[in-house]
């Protein structure tokens, strides 16, 4: 019974399919998530790929936690390719969960687990044990109050170790996320770098507990020496666009 209340507090997604590729939707109009279907684990979409961007910043991180899973695009790259790392997802809507299998999404194991819970919950307890945190949680309505709130961003910065990194998916079309931006700001209390997509509205928001992000040399190869040149041209594009950034901030 309490499974099928919480399930009626949520906006049931569809799929969408096409010869190459499938796709989570709240409408039809915007897309959730996207797999390529003979590359599954591949970050289909350009927002996917610059959120990985922290890898410039920290390369080896032992503990990663996702908020929001959707169809679990970040979450199946860090568990193929992060292979030294723990991964810890958290989905709240039990109808996204559902479809974990149809967009492949590896079972738990010892260094992988999919939770279904409150991304801010989780947050408010993991104080100090994450070294990466991405937030990327999303509702048929935008980013929920829950997970845009200045009290968030507080849970947030005190969940990460010391030079841990948290990054965040932001709506450049929404007229809120500048707020959303300067409540970051506050709760971090240092420098943050915003990435807008160069394909879409999306504007990626990296903040670290500490200095890592002052002090990263641009020019520094910190990509984990196990990617393959395959993965490494698949996510260079984004990362240039991020040191990128960085440069232009720094001016």
């Amino acid at each position: 019974m309490l499974n099928t209340f919480k399930a009626l507090q949520h906006a049931e997604p569809f799929v969408i399919e096409t010869p190459g590729s499938r796709s989570l939707h709240f409408t039809r109009l915007e897309m959730q998530s996207r797999m390529f279907l003979e590359q599954p684990d591949w970050l289909s979409l350009e927002y996917t790929r610059l959120m990985m961007g922290f890898l410039l910043f920290m390369s080896q991180p032992e503990h990663i936690a996702i908020i929001g899973l959707g169809g679990g695009s970040l979450a199946k790259f860090c568990h193929r390719y992060l292979t030294e790392s723990r991964i810890t997802a958290v989905e709240v809507n039990p109808h996204v969960l559902s479809l974990r299998d149809k967009f492949h999404v590896p079972p738990d194991d010892e260094r992988f687990s999919v939770v279904l819970g409150d991304g801010a919950d989780f947050v408010r307890t993991a104080e100090d044990s994450l070294d990466t945190l991405l937030v990327d949680g999303f509702a048929a309505e935008g980013i929920p109050p829950q997970l845009s709130s200045q009290s968030f961003y507080d849970d947030c910065f005190a969940a990460l170790r010391r030079d841990g990194i948290a990054v965040f998916n932001l709506d450049g079309d929404d007229s809120d996320s500048e707020q959303y931006i300067e409540r970051i700001v506050r709760s971090f209390g240092t420098p943050v770098l915003r990435v807008s997509a160069a394909a879409c509205m999306n504007v990626v928001v990296f903040a670290c507990k500490g200095d890592l992000i002052l002090n990263h040399s641009i020019g520094t190869e910190a990509l984990p020496q196990a990617f393959k040149s395959d993965v490494r041209a698949h996510l260079l594009p984004a990362f240039n666009r991020v040191r990128l950034a960085l440069r232009y901030q720094r001016r």
